[in-house]
């Protein structure tokens, strides 16, 4: 009986699943467009990804898609030549810092990119390790 009384109800349900149009594209609401906007003038005046993918709580490959998604020039990582200068200024005795202010990078970049040249890393009195 119950199961009579539903198959009943069911026959008088609208048939969704035989829709054929598409429902129209919508635009993105104004406040998305404002954030994204917000979000590429960041990264276009200096802040990173990482910095940017806590700022709005996304993730950092969201951060990336978004930015190539709306043509944003990403800024490219150190070349040869720059990491050729900067082997040469720690040899130096230049701080990771001030060779991060030179190349407008993060100093863990420039430590990454001097190990992985198999730079000897100094302590933070300058000591060789």
């Amino acid at each position: 009986m119950q199961v009579r009384t539903l198959e009943a109800l069911v026959r008088r349900l609208p048939n969704t699943i035989a829709r054929t149009t598409k429902s129209p594209k919508r635009s993105k609401p104004r406040r998305v467009k404002q954030q994204v906007d917000e979000l590429a003038t960041a990264y276009q005046s200096g802040d990173m990804v990482y910095d940017l993918a806590k700022r709005f709580k996304i993730n950092r490959k969201t951060v990336s898609g978004i930015l190539h998604r709306t043509g944003v020039q990403i800024r490219s990582r150190l070349t040869a030549k720059q990491v050729d200068d900067a082997v040469q200024l720690y040899a130096a005795g230049w701080s990771l810092s001030r060779i991060a202010t030179k190349l407008d990078t993060k100093a863990n970049t420039v430590r990454a990119r001097l190990l992985e040249r198999e730079v000897r890393m100094r302590d933070t009195r300058g000591q060789q390790r």
